[in-house]
């Protein structure tokens, strides 16, 4: 019996494994879904940043109000606007970090991980184990379970702690102003005449 395919070129083409060309049409077809799926991503993302944007421009605002602020009790407020202002788009933008998988690395008192960490620091602790991780000096990110970007350490070395700086003295403007005042002297000093009252009394108790 004679075989079909033999007789018909065209049909190895349809009965048989498909053709380079159906092979090359189904990886185009699938690197374009991925790439509509990352167009789709990226446009989410940068959509959901929008209200970020709003927020810092408005977060500008409450910085001139808080320099054209003309008295204590205006300056007070919007520091506190203010502060309001930066915590809440910090919050905001964590948010948007979560919901794409991204998190904040918790490195402290950690021993570093190279892969994780670049050290730029040390610094002495009485009570820390040597070469754990003391802070932070930049926040290190995961994508996932990947490092998105390292965290930058200082870590403990054996020794006392350091001591706190010295505070700049305020400006006392009060004292200042009392230092400023001449000292008064009195009229005997200064070589002024008595006054009519002052010799009147001086005649009574001589009488």
């Amino acid at each position: 019996m004679t075989d079909p395919a033999a007789t018909d070129p065209g049909a190895t083409a349809t009965t048989g494994s498909p053709s380079e060309l159906d092979k090359m049409r189904r990886r185009v077809e699938a690197l374009s879904r991925k790439r509509d799926e990352a167009d789709a991503r990226l446009r989410d993302l940068l959509g959901s940043l929008l209200p970020l944007d709003d927020l810092l421009a408005d977060t500008l605002h409450r910085v001139g109000a808080l320099h054209e602020a003309r008295s204590a009790r205006e300056t007070a407020s919007a520091a506190i606007a203010l502060s309001e202002q930066i915590k809440a788009a910090h919050l905001m933008l964590r948010g948007e970090f979560a919901r794409h998988d991204v998190s904040p690395m918790d490195v402290v008192g950690r021993a570093p991980d190279p892969a994780e960490m670049r050290i730029v620091g040390t610094e002495p602790h009485p009570a820390w184990p040597d070469g754990t991780v003391l802070r932070e000096k930049v926040t290190g990110f995961r994508l996932g379970s990947a490092a998105l970007r390292p965290a930058q350490v200082v870590i403990a070395v054996p020794g006392p702690a350091p001591e706190p700086e010295p505070e700049a003295p305020a400006d006392d403007d009060a004292s200042g102003a009392r230092r400023a005042q001449p000292r008064r002297t009195t009229r005997s000093q200064r070589h002024l005449p008595l006054k009519p009252s002052a010799r009147r009394g001086r005649r009574s108790r001589r009488t």
